[in-house]
């Protein structure tokens, strides 16, 4: 049986969806983050040798990276569901945003992520001024026009879409859940209402539901 390695507030949620999009048997062990680092605990290292989430093992195999991990599953369960006809035109738009998610639009959000956690972290106070200027300037001057770029772009496919990948759920929708999920919940994707609608829409479904249930809320802070 499938064993998800589940670690709080982290990207195995999305496995723990597709699980249940699939509804497949399995079980869920988990992690918890040190309170005061917010890293993994060492026991996951004793999984997976980089010690992160998400990571199943299904007999002798493990699994780690969120792509990965979906792209197995689909393939080894899914019986024809959450993954296009391979050679298809939404095959093609399925694996693109399976490598965007992770590729192109998650780095300008955790550099964005990174800032906002320099801004606030305890600095002497003599430099705290610059610091925060630093910080602020890089994201105007950056990280601030990358993110805009890739959230019109979002929108604009998403005005046309109703899901990433053809008429019905894909693992891609799974992969692209996170960035889009977090940037709704922290107000990054305020003025985006495609993106606001698509996150309501898969948030409705029974197996993320399910899924929530069984992974416990998940804190974007």
């Amino acid at each position: 049986m499938i064993v998800l390695h589940h670690l709080n507030n982290s990207r195995s949620q999305r496995i723990l969806w597709m699980l249940e999009e699939l509804e497949i048997p399995y079980d869920l062990k988990r992690y918890e983050r040190d309170p005061k680092t917010i890293l993994a605990p060492p026991s996951l290292r004793k999984v997976h040798p980089l010690g992160k989430s998400p990571v199943i093992t299904d007999g002798d195999a493990t699994l780690a990276e969120s792509g990965a991990i979906i792209e197995y599953l689909g393939q080894t369960y899914g019986d024809g569901r959450m993954i296009p006809a391979v050679g298809s035109a939404d095959y093609r738009q399925y694996v693109y945003w399976m490598h965007y998610a992770e590729g192109s639009l998650m780095p300008p959000l955790l550099l964005r992520l990174v800032f906002e956690k320099i801004k606030t972290n305890p600095v002497p106070f003599f430099v705290k001024p610059i610091v925060r200027k630093i910080a602020d300037e890089t994201t105007r001057q950056f990280i601030g026009p990358q993110i805009k770029i890739h959230f019109d772009y979002v929108e604009a496919y998403l005005e046309q879409h109703e899901w990433m990948a053809g008429a019905t759920i894909t693992g891609a929708d799974i992969q692209m859940s996170f960035p889009l999920e977090a940037s709704v919940a922290r107000g990054v994707a305020a003025g985006y209402p495609n993106i606001r609608q698509y996150v309501e829409r898969f948030q409705a479904r029974p197996a993320y539901q399910r899924a929530l249930a069984a992974g416990g809320d998940y804190d974007y802070a």
